[in-house]
């Protein structure tokens, strides 16, 4: 696969603490709801499979996240490392969002990444299953952006 010149580290071989900053990372980025700033952490051709989604390339990953915040509303990610070898990483996730009716859902899923020798994403495959939920049972209430430090993660929350 083809990747841009610039390195985003860490870079491959994961340790575990690497790796560990490597999700929080991605888990920022996205919390950031900017599709142009995301896709940067992914090669030039990167391909992912998202549900029944399977884009290619930065400016598919652009117009797929552009379409996914538009309709995800007040989204809010947690992302926690599950396994790591080399250059990939296994993520759990779960994230909560409400679309422009107001009905809230919680989004469970995982993630099998796989990097380059710069850092960069070059293939990621999610598979992820929505809940609908009450307003009253979300878990994730900071603000837009991203999860602050002291607040639970997936473990810590039972998720």
């Amino acid at each position: 696969m083809t990747t841009s010149h610039a390195a985003r580290p860490p870079l491959p071989p994961f340790t575990r603490e690497t790796a560990i900053q490597k999700v929080r990372m991605a888990e920022d980025a996205w919390n950031s709801r900017d599709p142009a700033r995301v896709s940067l952490a992914y090669t030039t051709d990167s391909r992912w499979r998202n549900r029944t989604d399977f884009p290619q390339g930065r400016e598919q990953i652009v117009a797929f996240l552009t379409r996914k915040w538009q309709r995800e509303q007040e989204y809010r990610l947690i992302k926690e490392l599950w396994a790591h070898e080399g250059n990939r990483i296994a993520v759990r996730f779960a994230y909560e969002w409400r679309d422009a009716e107001g009905n809230w859902y919680r989004s469970y899923g995982n993630e099998n990444w796989e990097f380059d020798e710069n850092g960069l994403m070059q293939l990621r495959f999610a598979s992820i299953n929505d809940l609908a939920i009450n307003e009253a049972e979300r878990k994730f209430f900071w603000p837009q952006g991203p999860r602050p430090a002291n607040h639970p993660g997936l473990s810590e929350l039972g998720l």
